[in-house]
């Protein structure tokens, strides 16, 4: 039966590249920032209100088991632009974008993914966070900076923290201004206005928004949506970082950040996840914006929309508010994949990766191939989300640390030789670490088969934003260049 089935999706693939090779689509590509599975379509929170991605789900494939190569913004997007991997680049903490070609090698060789369709015919065109700071590498032929947002003359709830880098996340919440003083506002404006203009070449349009990222402010109208008192909080254990190696709680602190026992002890809690419910339902109103104006659009029938989270976020999982793990709430990413004359509804399980976007949109537009792009096309899955699937998804966070995840485990490795297995069918919290325990030594042994046999080396080029361990990491890197 596997054997039928990867035949047919050979077959699949070759009639999908000969019928998008008579016409050039368009791609719409949306990239929603920090945002985890907290989406109505995926069951994340019961109260989340996300309408528009959820129909945009329902007109298409969504990738439900859909993860990042690094768990931090910066590294994510360089992989998803270049289509290479941080293992590959080096590129595996915060970077500048300016600097991702001069992380290394590979990454300077790379062609992003906006430059390979404009080295085809395409006009490409962006607004917002595409790449972690605008378009510094030049790769859209029309990039619009949609401006900063709105902040308070005093933080509202988190107190400053004294902290060595000056760069910072900002983390905060509370109502505040009104939408239109919103950069996502005006980068959801900025694809309304592209969509209802005419284009004489096939266009790609990127549409980057920043919300839910921190700080948690957007206007009062977005918080009245989700009532204080009726806030359910995600399941926490104190103690879940009991069969935790040390080394991963030094990779992962982030004590710039408010922890789950400090929000519990001052009453906040329901207050922050209030705020990035309130957050992340005033994106998907951004984002609704612009899939209207696509349907009401010529270019309705004949535009691949794809829309992606860059990585999850914590919210109160493991003692924790961020992002920065190699565990499932952070690792975790929103993929969707709308094709003309594909059906809608699909959803799929396979473990996939943000990576895995580059090859497929290539050929759904009638491209040729990158040789390059290390991703594999997801094409087989957008027919038949059951198709058989023999790859895993990696995420890295620094050379030697490593999280692999199946249909239904997340085995994690670290660079001192630490481990973490979790069985997510069974656990999907990750509360009790089967690492040691023989019983899962196979499970163990398959996944290493599968794991990279080399990673390259920390590019000096990146880690400007990170907790002290990495600092470190860092600072021993440069000193070797």
């Amino acid at each position: 039966m596997d054997h039928i089935k990867k035949i047919l999706a050979v077959f699949f693939s070759a009639v999908v590249f000969a019928a998008c090779a008579e016409e050039k689509r368009n791609v719409l590509f949306i990239a929603v920032d920090d945002l985890n599975d907290w989406v109505g379509c995926m069951g994340g929170h019961p109260q989340a209100i996300t309408p528009n991605m959820d129909r945009l789900a329902e007109e298409g494939m969504l990738f439900l088991n859909a993860h990042c190569q690094a768990p931090i913004c910066g590294p994510s997007r360089a992989s998803i632009m270049t289509g290479l991997s941080p293992m590959k680049t080096g590129i595996y903490l915060q970077n500048k974008d300016s600097l991702i070609r001069e992380s290394g090698e590979a990454a300077a060789a790379a062609v992003f993914m906006p430059d390979w369709f404009e080295q085809n015919g395409y006009q490409t065109l962006a607004a917002g966070k595409v790449f972690h700071n605008g378009d510094g590498n030049g790769a859209f032929d029309v990039y619009e900076n949609s401006g900063g947002s709105p902040k308070p003359a005093e933080r509202m709830k988190w107190p400053a923290k004294d902290w060595p880098v000056q760069q910072g996340p900002g983390t905060d919440w509370g109502p505040l201004g009104r939408d239109e003083e919103y950069t996502d506002f005006r980068t959801a404006a900025f694809g309304v206005k592209v969509l209802k203009q005419k284009h004489e070449k096939p266009f790609f349009l990127t549409v980057g928004f920043n919300k839910p990222h921190v700080p948690w402010y957007v206007p009062q109208k977005w918080f009245d949506l989700h009532p204080l008192d009726t806030i359910q909080t995600p399941p926490y254990k104190a103690d879940d970082m009991d069969d935790v190696p040390e080394i991963a709680k030094r990779i992962m602190d982030m004590p710039m950040m408010p922890t789950t026992d400090w929000l519990i002890e001052h009453g906040e809690w329901k207050n922050l996840i209030q705020a990035y419910l309130a957050c992340s339902t005033f994106v998907d109103a951004q984002v609704g914006k612009v899939l209207d104006a696509l349907r009401e659009s010529e270019y309705a029938d004949n535009t691949v929309v794809v829309l992606w989270s860059d990585h999850g976020y914590h919210v109160g999982e493991k003692n924790r508010f961020a992002k920065q793990s190699l565990w499932e709430r952070s690792a975790r990413s929103v993929l969707m994949f709308k094709v003309p004359r594909m059906g809608g509804g699909g959803r799929c399980d396979a473990p996939v990766q943000l990576l895995d976007m580059y090859p497929p949109l290539l050929a759904l537009c009638g491209l040729p191939a990158n040789p390059q792009n290390e991703g594999h096309s997801l094409l087989p899955l957008l027919n038949d989300p059951n198709a058989a699937w023999d790859h895993i998804a990696f995420t890295s966070y620094g050379q030697g640390n490593l999280s692999m995840r199946s249909r239904t485990h997340r085995y994690i490795v670290y660079e001192d030789g630490s481990e973490e297995l979790y069985d997510m069918t069974k656990d999907p919290n990750e509360w009790t670490n089967l690492a040691g325990n023989p019983e899962y030594d196979a499970i163990k042994a398959a996944f290493k088969k599968k794991a990279p046999e080399t990673q390259v080396r920390m590019s000096p080029k990146s880690g400007y934003w990170c907790n002290e361990y990495w600092m470190k990491k860092t600072a021993e890197t440069w000193s070797d260049e």
